[in-house]
């Protein structure tokens, strides 16, 4: 049976990617699930007619007063809500990113505590580390030097978290995890021009035949990027075997240059369309991969979802779903 099986367990930004992603298996886990959040219909959107398993609770989580309503009878809080944006956006607005991000935080671990909740993950970010650290980075880099420029606000409220996660667990006893994943792409992903981060942003592109398709930067910039189902299997991990204050990267090993992925995309799309690099716009850091050895030994997990095999499928999901949604949003 389950870990996870008749717990009763609140995901916030459960309407989102990643959270409808985690929702889906907590259902089909046998748990108990509550999402708090704006509007229902966006988890409709995500996840069909299972969202009427889902106790949904309306309001916006920067107040603290619906952040104390979602956690009360919980037994388990998974932290995902916050403000989300790509290179552009995040480099343009840092202190929108910061506060929105570190009032989120602030008030879920705040109301997990006063709501005696047995166990809460901090759902941190990559963006927590320097450019300057060393690659593959390792965890104990996280507050090595400034995050990146291009990710300055949201890697500092994401520091912030983790800060308050230790300061709590001393005070409250509480299990809490902390989880830094790296670069998750998927169905259901962001494809929406001014917040997409870059595979839904050149899988669009693409998929539109925009001719050329401009990518940011000289596409030698490097990442690892994560498939949402290995990303949800660390996240129920993390909380199930190492609710220890303690940060663990998640990631895939696949380390891949924006040059080759925007190849592989044109490639599986089927579609002849030429690249062009824009060198006059952020790259964000030349490289991002993470020391993934620590999740492997605490938490017995590893990545399984090659990007071949996560591209074919986001694509699909892309051309068949998202894509009406996108346009849709666009006019």
């Amino acid at each position: 049976m389950s870990f996870w099986h008749g717990k009763s367990v609140l995901v916030t930004g459960g309407t989102g990617f990643i959270g409808s992603h985690l929702v889906d298996r907590l259902l089909d886990a046998g748990a108990s699930v509550r999402v708090i959040g704006r509007c229902k219909k966006r988890l409709f959107d995500r996840i069909g007619h299972k969202a009427d398993e889902v106790d949904f609770v309306e309001g916006d989580l920067p107040i603290r007063e619906n952040a104390q309503k979602g956690c009360k009878g919980m037994e388990a809080v998974f932290h995902l809500a916050g403000k989300l944006a790509g290179v552009g956006w995040n480099n343009a607005h840092p202190g929108t990113m910061f506060t929105e991000n570190a009032l989120f935080g602030l008030h879920m671990l705040d109301a997990a505590a006063k709501q005696e909740v047995e166990r809460y993950l901090c759902v941190s970010s990559a963006c927590v580390y320097s450019g300057d650290c060393e690659v593959p980075t390792f965890e104990k880099d996280g507050f090595f030097n400034d995050p990146d420029a291009a990710n300055f606000g949201y890697g500092w409220a994401k520091r912030a978290m983790e800060i308050q996660a230790r300061a709590y667990a001393n005070e409250f006893d509480m299990k809490i995890g902390i989880i830094r994943p790296y670069n998750g792409y998927g169905p259901r992903d962001d494809f929406e021009w001014e917040t997409s981060h870059v595979i839904p942003s050149l899988i669009r592109k693409v998929i539109e035949r925009q001719n050329p398709v401009k990518v940011w930067g000289d596409g030698l910039q490097s990442r690892s990027f994560f498939y949402v189902s290995d990303f949800v299997e660390g996240l129920l991990l993390g909380l199930e075997k190492y609710p220890a204050c303690d940060p663990i990267n998640i990631g895939a090993d696949e380390e891949t240059t924006i040059k080759d992925l925007i190849r592989e995309i044109i490639l599986i799309s089927g579609y002849d369309v030429n690249v062009e690099f824009d060198t006059t716009k952020p790259r964000g850091q030349i490289r991002r991969i993470g020391d993934f050895k620590k999740a492997e030994k605490l938490l017995g997990f590893k990545a399984t979802v090659s990007l071949d095999e996560g591209l074919q499928k986001t694509i699909e999901w892309y051309i068949n779903t998202g894509r009406r949604s996108s346009t849709a949003k666009s006019l």
